[in-house]
């Protein structure tokens, strides 16, 4: 069993006092003009990117679409449509 971190610093101060902090620094660096701003190209190549990791995972792939499937036959079978089984 690993030993617990001691918190320290920014860490020890209550959640609302690190949203107050946090939201300076946002704050001045807009200001200064250094904060990070997504145009919708950077996001949308940002969104790629993640897309083509997640599915370069092939056994993930399978199960979320598996789960997919399963989840589309449940909502048929509810609205009284044909049962997945007898789909071919």
């Amino acid at each position: 069993m690993e030993p617990k971190k001691r918190r320290s610093g920014f860490a020890l101060l209550d959640p609302q006092r690190m949203r107050e902090i946090a939201s300076q620094g946002g704050k001045m660096a807009h200001r200064k003009g250094t904060a990070h701003e997504f145009s919708s190209d950077l996001a949308r190549r940002a969104g790629r990117k993640g897309g083509l990791s997640v599915s370069a995972d092939r056994a993930h792939m399978r199960k979320i679409g598996r789960l997919g499937g399963l989840h589309k036959g449940k909502r048929r079978a509810a609205a009284g449509g044909t049962p997945p089984a007898a789909q071919h």
